[in-house]
């Protein structure tokens, strides 16, 4: 049986404490494939590789039954909030 998105938000959550988490079923319904943004304090100080590898260790039974997983951003909140200020820049002044 596949994974949830539920399953994983909750993992994520308990284990990362993300500020932002946002997963994304892109299997179409049969838990095989994910897409993830996650902004987490856990983050500071790591290279990109080293989030990665914390959240895969996070999912690490997930796993187990996940065909793909995308870590799209895996952020820290400053990095967060810088992205989220540029982005209204960019809106106001299109």
């Amino acid at each position: 049986m596949g994974v949830t998105k539920e399953q994983l938000e909750s993992t994520l959550t308990s284990k990362l404490n993300p500020q932002h988490l946002e997963v994304t079923d892109t299997s179409g319904g049969c838990g095989a494939s994910f897409v993830i943004d996650i902004v987490s304090e856990r983050f500071e100080g790591r290279r990109l590789l080293e989030r990665h590898r914390l959240v895969n260790a996070a999912l690490e039974e997930e796993m187990k039954d996940i065909h793909a997983l995308s870590i799209k951003k895996a952020l820290t909140p400053q990095q967060w909030k810088q992205q989220q200020e540029e982005s209204e820049k960019s809106k106001s002044g299109a």
